[in-house]
This record gives structure tokens, sequence and C-alpha cells, in this order.
């Protein structure tokens, strides 16, 4: 170590005279990558797991483009793919209206409706850092600048892939600053062609040489740039750099062309946001005064044509789609496609199938459970026209379902028990959300046979525990749910065991956060602490559903213990029992759980440790994107506990069984999140340890 050292010293020393000082990693064996010096190029080489090797040639002349080349090739025969070009940022920063009792937990905020401004972010070589962290190494670079933002640029590649990603790590000390980006790579040069999927799912490709810049809406957020010698892939984390929405269009998420917004004057290429969102609430990303902000892309190399490439691409998100699980099924859930009211209820055709369903079906969902009647319809009746309502809903839901595929019937009620919560019955139930007449709490329908009428949460409980229903908060701590489940949790509906608990969704968002949706993680850290067995089910919270939306950036699943699929007539209360027992984990679809258990008891399950506390925890993970860190999240009742295990050791597209040993002595109970580095992940429901 102390030879590293030295020799780390040396050549720091060495570097003095160069126009940017370089030091070294002071554990140069860490990892394969080779670091070296060629005049004022800095030359960092990474092994692949096919015998090649890829190269960065990074000019440290500060009037030079960062790269002079990013490189493949073998036995030191290198191939330039892309030459001379620069990382380019444009970042949008605004203002967040921020309230008292949400602080920065907010939604309902629309960001480009007040004055903003947009700078390019200025790169000044000033210093180099380089470190090593298992089979990663990054590459610090500084300064980076904006008005009221400073950092640094980190370039960090992988052992074994070629892939980086580079970052603009940003803090501002200004508060209530809310931002958007863009960014890419940018050359004096246009690249010999642009390609990419368009909304059809058609591959396109086109010269680059054009007068300005165009925006496009592309598949699988992706756009490449091919030369002579190979292809360079510009494409995002797939659901980190997409901040929360009501809808999931596609707002042409990537860019190419000269003179990007009239700012950035050089050919280029890459990733960006649409400032007006979806002209609904429009919140963009939070970033709190201190905060370190990563805007951040990703950059894949290919020795090939741009279409091979992007089947690379894609692999690292299954081709968008959420991959079979044997001893699972796929669950999404909070849907307000309004089916029913916007076509049904209209006597327009009912097309055999509808667009969504097959949406769903292309990406892997073996299960929706819809929201309808979401401030369309007549939750209140009258009950004629609701019994109408609903009977079209099941029948519709009978109808798209199928040996594969099953449509489940479910809305997001405002009444009774406080804010907005989420419902779903093990077989179709007429209820209505009122009494005005004093009817009976339960009556017998000529037509619609036995329907229910609700007028207190009292009623509203009893109904759950007749037909075995289940409900829990939808967006909890946020929008129309500000406040809940944490004002009703002494509540006797939210003890029951009709009460789920809470559903997940990465909002709001802040790129400065290595993970997604803490606000949901903390709250089922809370309720673990509280001494409720509660549940957390992922959640997608979206309106229209279209082929061309962009679906999975906004999308999350849940993984249920299912050996097979309901068939709709016979009802789905195994779906209902797989929820209450926590036979399950949600994620975003990169990362899968598909074992978990301590002391041989799975999620759900409650076990009594030894009086040491002794606890062995085992979990089986596939992953895509390298990962970044397990987590084992643990509390006592009052305090929450972590323990993080730095996976920077391991490659892309793995599948690896983890066994630890953690003393959890006086816990109460535990679960493991796991997270990559492109902040996908997965997390597991609770088990609870037993006095």
């Amino acid at each position: 170590m102390r030879f590293y050292l030295i020799i780390g010293l040396l050549f720091f020393g060495l570097l003095i005279n160069a126009q940017v000082p370089v030091v070294l990693p002071s554990n140069p064996s860490e990892n394969s990558t080779n670091i070296a010096l060629n005049k004022n190029d800095l030359i960092v080489t990474w092994p692949l797991e096919n015998g090649n090797n890829c190269q960065l040639a990074i000019n440290l002349d500060k009037e030079e483009p960062l790269f002079r080349s990013i490189a493949m090739g073998r036995n030191n025969h290198f191939k330039a793919i892309s030459s001379n070009v620069d990382p380019v940022f444009i970042l949008n920063s605004g203002s967040r209206t921020l309230q008292a009792d949400k602080g920065w937990t907010i939604f309902f905020d629309k960001a480009p409706n007040r004055p903003y401004t947009s700078h390019v972010l200025n790169i000044n070589k000033r210093e180099a850092n380089i470190t090593k962290n298992g089979n990663r190494t990054i590459i610090s670079i500084g300064d980076i600048s904006a008005p009221n933002f400073d950092g640094f640029l980190e370039i960090t590649i992988y052992n074994g892939i070629p892939l980086l990603n580079i970052a603009a790590v940003i803090t501002t000390q200004k508060d209530s600053t809310a931002i958007l980006f863009d960014a890419g790579l940018v050359s004096d040069q246009p690249w010999k062609t642009i390609s990419y999927s368009d909304i059809t799912d058609e591959f396109v490709q086109t010269v680059s040489n054009i007068d300005t810049s165009t925006n496009s809406a592309v598949k699988y957020r992706t756009i490449i740039a091919q030369e002579n010698e190979g292809s360079i892939a510009v494409f995002p984390p797939p659901h980190q750099y997409f901040y929360p929405l009501d809808e999931a269009f596609n707002l042409k998420s990537v860019w190419h062309g000269p003179n990007y917004r009239g700012m950035v004057s050089r050919y280029g290429l890459g990733i960006r946001h649409e400032p007006e969102g979806d002209h609904r609430y429009v919140p963009w990303f939070n970033a709190p005064p201190g905060s370190k902000q990563r805007l951040n892309f990703f950059c894949l190399i290919g020795g090939g044509q741009a279409d091979s490439l992007l089947e690379d691409v894609k692999k690292y998100t299954h081709s968008d789609q959420y991959v079979p699980l044997k001893g699972h099924r796929t669950m999404a859930s909070h849907f307000h496609n309004e089916f029913i009211m916007n076509v049904v209820m209209k006597n327009e055709v009912i097309p055999t199938a509808p667009e969504f369903v097959d949406v769903f079906k292309k990406m892997g969902v073996d299960i929706v459970h819809l929201g309808e009647f979401h401030y369309t319809a007549h939750p209140k009746g009258p009950d004629e026209i609701r019994l109408k309502e609903l009977s079209a809903l099941f029948e519709q839901c009978e109808r798209l379902s199928d040996e594969d595929f099953l449509l489940l019937p479910g809305e997001e009620p405002n009444e009774f028990l406080g804010g907005h919560w989420m419902s779903i019955f093990p077989k179709p139930v007429n209820w209505i959300m009122s009494n005005k007449s004093n009817k009976p709490f339960v009556s017998d329908d000529k037509v619609y046979g036995k329907v229910y009428r609700i007028k207190n949460k009292m009623e509203m409980q009893q109904l759950l525990e007749s037909e075995n229903g289940l409900v829990w908060t939808a967006h909890p701590r946020i929008k129309g749910s500000t406040g809940y489940p944490d004002a009703y949790k002494n509540e006797d509906f939210f003890k029951s065991q009709h009460f789920l608990g809470g559903a997940w969704k990465p909002m709001p968002a802040d790129l400065s956060s290595p993970k997604l949706g803490t606000r949901v993680l903390d709250l089922l850290d809370d309720m673990n602490n509280w001494g409720d067995k509660k549940k957390i089910i992922a959640e997608a919270d979206l309106f229209t559903v279209t082929m061309e939306n962009e679906m999975y950036a906004h999308m999350n699943i849940n993984y249920l213990q299912l050996d097979t699929l309901p068939k709709f007539k016979d009802g789905w209360a195994p779906v209902l029992n797989a929820m209450t027992t926590g036979k399950y984990f949600s994620t975003t679809g990169e990362v899968l759980i598909p074992n978990f258990s301590i002391n041989g008891k799975g999620s759900g399950e409650t076990i009594k440790l030894n009086a040491g506390g002794e606890a062995k925890i085992h979990l089986n993970i596939d992953w895509t994107f390298p990962l970044n860190f397990l987590e084992v999240v643990s509390g006592d009742g009052q305090t929450v506990f972590r323990e993080r295990l730095d996976l920077s050791k391991t490659g892309a597209f793995g599948s690896e069984e983890f066994q630890l040993s953690l003393n959890l002595v006086n816990r109460t109970w535990a679960r493991v999140e796991v997270w990559d580095i492109a902040a996908n992940g997965a997390f597991t429901q609770t088990i609870y340890f037993s006095k």
C-alpha cells in the first residue's frame, strides 16, 4: 500500500507542469482499469468480458474538447468510435412552491409557469481526481458551474462492459429551487448517421448534417451516433430521469443537430426534458440547498452498426418489459384510463382489443388493477346510474381478461376515511358511496343483485369485512393524501387486516438520491415502528395508456407469489391473499428479488430471534445494470437502522445468491432494498420478530 501511495505521489509530481493536475487512485490494483498519461491526454483503458478493451482519451488541455477519443480495440490497437467531443449540460433552474405542511414533499406545483433561467453549464478543467471502487473507476474533473450552482464533472466507467456514466454533480445554496436538465455529446463535426427507434418501434436512421436541431419522440429513450468504426448510444437512467407526472406522454426525450435550443451551436445529440411536461401539474426535480444533484446520462459503446447497439441498450430494461419469474405473476396498480366512461358509457364502438390492454400485455403485465371513475362518474349515485356504470366495468373486465391476463376492477375513492385511497375486492361488488335515502346498508336489487350503500367509515369497514375487500392509502403523504395515513393511524379501520397500508411511486423526484421513492419507503418503516403489520404496493397513478406513451419510465411492478393466474369468473382472492400476506416484492423492473428470507421465513411472516438476535438473511438477486448497494432496513419500534452492503464489485446482467449474518437484537422487524447504478431498484415486504 505504501509503495502504491509513493508511486501515486510521484506521478502527481510529474503532472504538476501539465495544464491540469491529476490525482491518481491510492488503490490502483482495486480493478483492471489502466490509467496512463500521454502528453496532455489522460488515457483510461478498461477490459471487456469478450477480450476487447474500451479506451477514453481525456484531453487535459483547457482549450480542447474533453474527449479526444472514445475507442474500442484489442492488443493496444484501438479504433476511435467518436473523436473530439464534449459533454454538454443545459440546466433549467426555477422555483419550488414550498408550504409549511408539505415542505419538499410536493406534487401539485407548476414550475414552468413561473420565471426560470436556462444556462449551459461551464466546464473548467482545473483538476482531475481519479478514484477506484470495486469494478468502477471514477474520474472527477472540476470545476463545473452555472449561476447559483457549482460542482464537478464525474465520469464513471465499469469494468467488463462498454458503458460509462457522465454526470454534472452540482449544488446550490439557493432555497426553494426546482430544476430540469438536458444533456448529451457535442462535436464540431456531424456524425455520419443518427439512429433511434420511433414510437412505432421502427428503427430510423438519418443523416446528422442538418441545419438546426430537432427533438424526436422515441422508444427506449435512446439516440445513437454512428461513425465508420462503430456507434455510441446516449440514454438516461430509465426511471430516475423522468420526474412524476399524471400522464406518461412521449414528450420527445431526445435531440440531435446543431444550435440546440439556440444555446449549443455545435453538432450534438442527447436527452432532453420538456419544461411544460403534460400541461397538468409539472413539479420538476427538487434541488434542496446543499444537495448534490447528479445530472447524468449513460453512453454505451459498440464496434458495429447502430441497430445492433440499440439491441444492447434494450437489454438493460429487458426491452421495456417485465420478465417472467417462476412462481410469480406481475401486477400493476392505479390506472385512471377511464375506458368505461370515455368509451362504453358514451355508446361508442367498443373495440374488441382496446389499445390499453395491448400495452400492458406487451410490457409483460399479468394483472392490472384499475382506478376507474376518478372524478368522471357517479360514485355517490343516483343508484341506477352508479349500478349501470359498475355493471359495465365488471362486464368489460371479464371480457378483456383471458388465460394470461387479468383485468381487475378498482377505484380511488375520496370518501369516508380521509385523503385518497384505493379499493379492491376479490370479486365484483356493487357499492354506492352514499345513502341519501336511508336505505338498508345492504339490499337485493332485481337486476344487479346484492347492493351496498355506504354513508360513513364504520359502514365502509363493515363492507370490507363482509366482502373480504382491501384498501390502502393512494400516494400517501402527498397529493390528495397529504397527511395520510398518519392522521388516521389510530383508527380501527387502519388497524384492520383489511387496510393494507400504502402505495409506492417515486414522487417527489430528487436527483441527489441513489434510490427512488423514499417518501413511501420511509412510511413503510414508520408503519413498522408503529407496530402495524402493513404493506406497500407499487402504483403507477397514470391516466392515458397508449402505445405511443413513455409508459415504462413512469411504471413500476409488483411480483406476486402466484403459481397460476386466477380466472376472472372464479374471483381473484389469491391476488388479495398474496398482498395481505406480503408474498411479493416491488421493483422498477431491472432488479428482481426471486427469494428472500430471514432464518428461513419469508416476507410477511413472523419469527422469533434467539437471545443474541442472530439473523441469517438469504436472498437471490437478478439484475441488468451493475448494482450499487443492498440495504437491510430494520427497526425496534422507535428507531430505524440501516446496514448497507456495497455492491460495486458487481458487473452487468448478473444473478447471485447473497447470505448475510446480522445481529438484530431488540429489533422488531426487517426488510431489504437493492439499488443499481441508475437508481433502479427493488424492495421486499417486511419480516416481523416476536418477543
